[in-house]
């Protein structure tokens, strides 16, 4: 089985029966579907609960929106969209992400808010229906109902955890409309809401099995507390290293289900991303995509391809020239690494389907061979200044992480995008061992981390790669956490919980406020609920 396949069904088809006579009077609707005229049987049950996935791709992958991955990315140390020429100057929003110089009245603060608060509304809108729906009459068991109220409930948590992350004190809503302006909640608050909705809930989940692809279980639902309690010094003030190590136990352990058996590391850089991915076994939570099914694919392109790209793969599909990976990020890799080579594009590009003919530049390139550089400068015109408005259309190593294939290819483009990964497990039970054990690595930690690590390398070079004691120290681990998982959406809140975030330097960054830790309130929230209070540092108004 490959995937579930999301079915909205909520218009539905409204068919106008005849009047009962002029002396009623009371209303039907044609325009809204009322919740007692809908749920009428598993399938448009399950449409409710599926609905808040197909949501997600708008804000946990780059798919071209203002969601959680741009924030958490284009922020960080690694990715940037810098101005290309004529191309990419966005009204400079890239540059203030880049540059920690953000105000509360852009669009980057209001969307993404906007979309986790709309992924909430679609949580909320099918767990208040379900209270008035007859789940016996309609064909689900007990056990099954109490597992879609409790997967909505846990990724309902899921967008919490993602907007406490970003915004840190925010409202908590639980009822449509209810209250119409909501408070502000402090971030210690929402922590525990978060904490409690995922405990309660958990494990009235299913095992991650081929048939709950793509959907919240067990697998996903522990993978969120283990995250949520690695970041718990940060968001909540108290640590919480033995929580979070029972939590990644519980997944290790294989308790908790696996897509094809119990969850294991990928042996190869490869196989975690590309076009046939839903077999993995390190898949723990991904958003699913079949483009042979359906008419919708993870459209990463339009963040990360040059406008000639499509030729790279033979696919169909160019991009924006947009996201790049940024000089001091590619020097991070060793040349050994075979990540380097693996998930960035580098160098002279040639056509997939005629390998020997180069791929043209399309600008300050134009019928010129397309050649991938480190560098961020106006090489075109003998410029040595480097900063997010001098890049040009080769500017920058590019994403190779996820590859769609060749449109011949049976699985072309059906790469599903991985959320949580068995990898982030171990990474995440190292560094709570760490953390616990004053900032040095037990043996356990070391051998957690050189088990991911040890692909990246030659078996030759791995001797003197793997990492000791000594070297794994957690300056080191916040290294490797990037090149591990960049491109993941992760970079942001790894180097806030690291102490990194507003203190370090990179290419065209210089240390900023603490404040810049989190993102404002956006204004226009601000201006419709005069219940929300601002984070420090920000406008009020």
């Amino acid at each position: 089985m490959k995937r579930i396949h999301i079915s909205l069904g909520l218009a539905g088809l409204l068919t106008l029966s005849g009047l009962n006579g002029c002396t009623n009077l009371d209303e039907t609707l044609y325009s809204q579907i009322n919740s007692s005229q809908f749920y009428n049987n598993r399938q448009e049950i399950l449409s409710a609960v599926l609905r808040p996935y197909t949501h997600a791709n708008a804000w946990v992958a780059p798919t071209g929106q203002q969601g959680y991955w741009r924030m958490n990315e284009l922020s960080a140390d690694q990715l940037a969209w810098p101005q290309k020429g004529r191309h990419g100057y966005d009204d400079a929003q890239w540059i203030r992400l880049h540059g920690h110089s953000w105000v509360f009245t852009e669009n980057n603060i209001w969307n993404s808010w906007s979309l986790l608060f709309t992924g909430v509304g679609f949580c909320n809108s099918a767990l208040g229906d379900f209270n008035q729906v007859d789940f016996a009459r309609a064909g689900v068991n007990d056990t099954e109902k109490a597992a879609f109220i409790a997967e909505l409930k846990v990724f309902r948590a899921f967008h919490y955890m993602k907007l406490m992350d970003l915004y840190g004190n925010i409202p908590i809503v639980t009822t449509v409309g209810t209250p119409l302006s909501p408070p502000t909640a402090p971030r210690a608050e929402v922590f525990a809401f978060v904490e409690k909705e995922l405990k309660e809930n958990v494990d009235l989940l299913p095992n991650l099995s081929k048939q709950q692809i793509g959907r919240i279980t067990k697998a996903a639902g522990y993978a969120m507390l283990a995250e949520l309690y690695l970041n718990a010094e940060v968001w909540l003030g108290t640590a919480k290293w033995d929580e979070c190590i029972a939590a990644c136990d519980k997944i290790i352990r294989g308790e908790t289900g696996g897509l094809n058996g119990a969850p294991a590391l990928d042996t190869d850089l490869i196989s975690t991303f590309n076009n046939t991915n839903d077999i993995s076994k390190e898949a723990l939570f991904q958003l699913t995509y079949d483009y042979q099914a359906t008419p919708t694919r993870c459209g990463w392109n339009s963040d990360f391809y040059h406008f000639a790209q499509r030729l790279i793969y033979d696919g169909d599909a160019n991009g924006n020239n947009g996201v790049v990976v940024i000089p001091s990020a590619y020097d991070a890799f060793s040349d050994t690494d075979l990540r380097k080579s693996t998930w960035m594009l580098i160098g002279p590009q040639y056509q997939a389907a005629n390998p020997s003919q180069p791929v043209l530049g399309t600008e300050e390139y134009r019928d010129k061979p397309l050649v991938f550089v480190k560098e961020i400068r106006r090489a075109s015109e003998n410029k040595t200044s480097s900063t997010m408005i001098d890049g040009e259309e080769n500017s920058g190593a590019r994403f190779n992480k996820y590859r769609p294939g060749r449109q011949s290819e049976a699985k072309y483009w059906s790469n599903d995008w991985m959320v949580y990964r068995l990898t982030e497990i171990y990474f995440n039970k190292a560094e709570a061992l760490m953390r616990k054990n004053g900032g040095t690595a037990p043996a356990e930690a070391v051998d957690l981390v050189n088990s991911c690590r040890k692909r990246a390398f030659s078996e030759a070079n791995f001797v003197k790669e793997a990492y000791t004691p000594t070297t794994l120290t957690l300056t080191e681990l916040l290294a490797e956490r990037g090149r591990e998982f960049i491109f993941e959406g992760k970079r942001r809140s790894d180097m806030i919980r690291a102490g990194a975030f507003t203190r370090a330097s990179w290419w065209d960054h210089q240390p900023s406020d603490p404040n810049k830790n989190i993102f404002p309130i956006p204004q226009r929230q601000l201006a419709a609920n005069p219940n929300l209070k601002q984070n420090p540092g920000y406008p009020a108004q």
